[in-house]
């Protein structure tokens, strides 16, 4: 249970880095470059990721 909560946890800080960085692209970047869309891509992969672990740790009775 405990390793479940620490890769809940750790997912949880990556989509906040992955976020924070996507928006430091935004603003720092130019238009042409595609690494605020690469971020928000990982993002959005990272919280299906977590939701997943979320909802298998639910359905196994890991998570109460």
């Amino acid at each position: 249970m405990l390793l479940v909560k620490l890769i809940i946890i750790l997912l949880l800080l990556a989509i906040i880095v992955s976020l924070f960085s996507s928006l430091f692209f935004l603003v720092k970047d130019d238009s042409s470059k595609k690494r605020t869309v690469n971020a928000l891509t990982w993002r959005i992969g990272l919280s299906i990721v977590a939701i997943l672990v979320i909802l298998i740790a639910g359905a196994t009775g890991v998570l109460k």
